[in-house]
């Protein structure tokens, strides 16, 4: 008689968890049907930031938050999680994320590793150097000292290319009282990431961009490589373009720093083989 009460008792259950399986938002490969964890960076003004009281900012974010609208997640459904540098292959390769937006360029040799969708954001390498410094130009990047992150291709690209003396950090935030008091040249990443820097009120004035268009970074949507949502991701991009949230995600996020970005890229657009 026990086994068979217990029987009873398991067929509505499996209803209802298969019911609940159904429901979930999202509809693609990863997640767990209640929620969706995105990789962002978290000390990135105008990118991706973490304030004192765990609230987050950016285009990034924003870019984010609308894809995930799209794929049917709420934003109360949004896990957000840190996703440094040289730990976001890794991060998508154990689970630890079902995508990364965390102006994370596309290259091809990430592309061996990661399923990218996008672009979404067409940004430059440069260098953001003291106010009071001389503008630096590409003939004189190999005689500064300069501070970048393991891991991002800027860091990589001004050690192959310009010989460059690099100290590499865990955040980018980390180099920058090192330029304000003088034991850095500059730090140097993507035209986009540094503008949020300089427009920190803190550093008001004392930073600024160097001016040098070193690259075109293109950032992609960062999913595991064997997803099945890098189209919907696409279609959620395409449409974050054509009903003008990306103009206005540029505009609160960016507008204040003066800095203005490249138009939208094309769905596609970003090198993936050499």
């Amino acid at each position: 008689m026990r086994l068979r009460k217990a029987s009873v008792l398991a067929a509505p259950l499996l209803a209802l968890a298969l019911t609940a399986t159904a429901c979930g938002g999202g509809g693609g490969d990863e997640g767990d049907g209640d929620g969706i964890t995105i990789g962002i960076k978290f000390d990135q003004p105008g990118i991706g930031l973490r304030d004192a009281n765990s609230e987050f900012s950016g285009f990034d974010v924003d870019v984010a938050t609308y894809i995930a609208g799209e794929l049917g997640y709420e934003p109360g459904q949004i896990t957000w999680e840190e996703a440094p540098s040289a730990d976001r292959e890794n991060m998508l390769r154990r689970g630890d994320v079902d995508m990364i937006v965390a102006s994370y360029s596309i290259t091809p040799e990430r592309a061996e590793q990661v399923a990218f969708a996008g672009p979404y954001f067409l940004a430059h390498q440069d260098l953001l150097i003291s106010s009071d410094a001389e503008t630096p130009t590409e003939e004189s990047i190999g005689d500064l000292t300069l501070c970048s992150v393991g891991g991002s291709t800027s860091a990589q690209r001004m050690e192959d290319e310009y010989g460059a003396n690099l100290q590499n950090f865990q955040t980018y935030s980390e180099c920058l009282d090192g330029i304000v008091g003088g034991s850095l040249d500059a730090l140097t990443t993507d035209d986009a990431i540094l503008a949020g820097y300089a427009a920190q009120d803190e550093y008001a004035g004392e930073l600024t961009l160097a001016g040098l268009n070193l690259s075109d970074e293109y950032y992609g949507v960062g999913l595991p490589l064997d997803s099945d949502r890098v189209d919907a991701v696409n279609e959620a991009i395409t449409r974050m373009v054509d009903d003008g949230s990306w103009d206005r995600f540029v505009e609160e996020n960016f507008g204040s720093s003066g800095y203005e970005p490249e138009p939208a890229p094309a769905i596609g657009s970003a090198p993936t083989t050499e």
